[in-house]
């Protein structure tokens, strides 16, 4: 079992940034993917960003593409999104995401994931 732990969730205007953590303490990071992933009250679990487990590809959804950034830090088995420019619509609960044997490309599917942390709120004033 792997335990995800989010945070850097908040309130912040619309033009803010944040930057939300998932770390994983006690495991190693580097042996998954890893990826976020987004759920707004009355809507279904969507992607938002995802990394592979070497850090050589990125993966970014058409909504955030050019404000929100994923990177990992394997010695610090941390995996962060750094969320700039942030609008209203990117209201939500922030969830991490580990997948230990995604195929290729497969990383933008949740069902691609099989440890999730348990989420953190990101609300975007108008």
């Amino acid at each position: 079992q792997v335990q995800l732990e989010e945070s850097g969730g908040g309130l912040v205007q619309a033009g803010g940034s944040l930057r939300l953590s998932c770390a994983a303490p006690g495991r190693t990071v580097n042996k998954y993917d890893m990826g976020w992933f987004r759920q707004a009250p009355g809507k279904e679990r969507e992607f938002v960003a995802a990394i592979t487990r070497n850090g050589r590809s990125t993966y970014l959804a058409d909504s955030v593409r050019g404000r929100f950034t994923i990177s990992r830090d394997n010695a610090r088995n941390t995996v962060y999104l750094q969320m700039n420019s942030l609008k209203p619509e990117d209201t939500a609960v922030y969830y991490c995401g580990a997948a230990t044997s995604a195929l290729p490309g497969t990383v933008v599917t949740s069902e691609s994931y099989d440890y999730w942390g348990q989420g953190t709120q990101v609300t975007v004033s108008s």
